[in-house]
């Protein structure tokens, strides 16, 4: 279970289950062998992807049921029990439909497709977004080759990007193309980078940034850094080097050894380098600059120009999963970074000769 089912939780106005109709979203029965152990400790291993304070909250709203009837957080599992979370609105049929949907095809040919996608655009159907997403229009698109089918988790996305990061992606279309992608994605063998305009100016040429990434306790759509000898969340390990310097921003070139979600937004916020126009991670606050007025009105317009996490997968590179060459491909900066990176470069440049005429 993802822990969107809880993240939509709808309650009523005095927040409780009572007087409204449920509806059976997922049932567990207790082992035999069983011994006592707290209810949300029980779903939480039962449901790894949702935290254990949403699941206290929902049994204390009155929406997890042991032998049809309602249970706080701290009931205690025996063995035979029937646990079943009940929500306050029919389950969703995930079903995925094909839509027409217009696809930016770099590249195809009978086992694979390359993608470069929007910003805007989700991957993959999940809460909020069941329709009007990438494999929603991958769907239409292949619907007439009988191999596809777009409900198959052995077929499809070998990898993600973020919904409002823009650039390339690899769809498998069969079985045997995403086993063998995925095995490359999972040994560190394929090259991606990504070009990114992150808040202030580094000192350094290039670097290494390393640190495992989990969800942040206080806002589970955030992503943390934890020490990599923590044992809390998944190694991950970004390079980074320097682009272009702007004084008060950086654009750098990223390059990615693993795969985390959101893994360049939250090392790049972890050295103090959020990205630029990166809500979540704090990169629409103006952390560095003047305090004029002209300058916040810039900063404003350059928000206005890109306003999503100004990131983009720029360069995908994997061998071919049948006949073993090496594919590289590469994406063009899509219109709205360029209009702020060639804003800032206009910025700098024309500070730079107000200074020069001052003396």
């Amino acid at each position: 279970m993802n822990d969107e089912y809880l993240d939509e939780l709808t309650l009523s106005d005095a927040e409780t289950a009572e007087d409204q109709e449920l509806y059976e979203h997922f049932r567990f029965v207790v082992d035999a062998g069983q011994a006592p152990l707290r209810i949300d400790k029980y779903m939480q291993e039962k449901m790894q992807h949702s935290s254990r304070n949403r699941i206290q909250k929902a049994a204390d709203a009155g929406f997890v049921h042991v032998n049809d009837r309602p249970v706080k957080s701290n009931y205690k599992v025996r063995p035979g029990d029937i646990i079943t979370l009940m929500l306050d609105r029919p389950r969703h049929d995930s079903t995925i439909e094909a839509e027409d949907i217009p696809l930016n095809i770099v590249y195809e040919d009978d086992a694979l497709m390359v993608i470069d996608k929007p910003a805007g655009m989700v991957v993959h159907p999940g809460a909020g977004n069941f329709h009007g997403t990438l494999i929603n229009a991958v769907a239409w698109h292949l619907k007439d080759d009988p191999r596809f089918d777009a409900n198959d988790p052995e077929v499809g996305l070998v990898h993600r990007i973020d919904k409002d990061t823009s650039g390339l992606l690899v769809v498998a279309k069969t079985p045997e193309a995403k086993s063998r992608l995925g095995v490359q994605f999972f040994n560190h063998e394929t090259h991606r980078s990504y070009l990114a305009l992150v808040w202030c100016n580094f000192t350094e040429d290039e670097g290494r940034i390393e640190g495992n990434i989990a969800r942040d306790p206080r806002d589970r759509l955030r992503m943390m850094v934890f020490p990599p000898d923590s044992e809390i969340g998944k190694p991950a390990v970004t390079h980074w080097r320097v682009v272009e310097r702007f004084g008060y921003t950086t654009l750098v070139e990223c390059r990615l050894e693993t795969g985390r979600t959101h893994q360049i937004r939250a090392h790049m916020r972890h050295i103090g380098h959020p990205l630029f126009c990166d809500e979540r991670y704090g990169g629409t606050e103006i952390l560095r600059g003047q305090r004029s007025s002209t300058y916040k009105a810039f900063i404003q317009n350059c928000f206005a120009l890109c306003p999503r996490q100004v990131l983009h997968a720029q360069t995908l590179g994997f061998r071919h999963p049948v006949t073993g060459e090496q594919m590289d491909f590469s994406s063009p900066l899509p219109s709205d970074m360029e209009q702020v990176i060639n804003k800032w470069k206009n910025y700098i440049h024309g500070s730079a000769n107000q200074n020069q005429e001052s003396f």
